[in-house]
């Protein structure tokens, strides 16, 4: 079992599991991650075309930025409500 799904594990389940659980999970994180990175990879592939153009590049990165703005101010509004 990698680090990260110990990492996860222990967040997720912090009190005892039993021996079938952890392994439900272990294997559930590992289909879930091999799926993720081949639907990178595949995607990948597919939107080359795409991101050939730096046009689409800048779209991507407006929407990355507003995505972090975005959390940066519910971060901020959260911590000023429980201030």
């Amino acid at each position: 079992m990698s680090i990260w799904t110990r990492l996860f594990c222990s967040a997720a389940c912090p009190q005892p599991i039993a021996a079938r659980t952890r392994l439900a999970y272990g294997l559930g994180a590992a289909t879930s991650s091999f799926v993720w990175f081949f639907g990178l990879e595949y995607g990948a592939r597919l939107l080359q075309p795409v991101f050939a153009k730096p046009a689409a590049w800048r779209v991507l990165d407006i929407i990355i930025g507003v995505v972090m703005g975005l959390l940066a101010i519910s971060l901020v509004v959260r911590f000023l409500a429980g201030s």
